[in-house]
């Protein structure tokens, strides 16, 4: 989720997943796949960061978790045979 702030100053969360159309009219307006459109004063350049930023976190995530799964776990000492 992406923090964005509505016209009167109130911050609201975002599913980037839904983005469909970013747009300045002047007001920075974004569209959802669903069709709903919210207006936000934050300009597009800034959505679009938010959004890269956010996708980022999650591939690096989704990353950590693999290498984690994947580890190999440590050398047992031998037993002194």
């Amino acid at each position: 989720m992406i923090q964005l702030t509505r016209l009167n100053h109130v911050p609201f969360f975002l599913n980037p997943d839904l983005v469909e159309q970013i747009e300045r009219t002047p007001d920075t307006v974004i569209r959802l796949t669903t069709g709903v459109r919210f207006v936000v004063v934050e300009q597009p350049e800034v959505v679009v960061e938010r959004i890269i930023a956010y996708r980022q976190r999650v591939v690096r995530g989704a990353i950590s978790a693999e290498a984690a799964e994947n580890a190999q776990p440590p050398a047992l000492p031998d037993g002194g045979e």
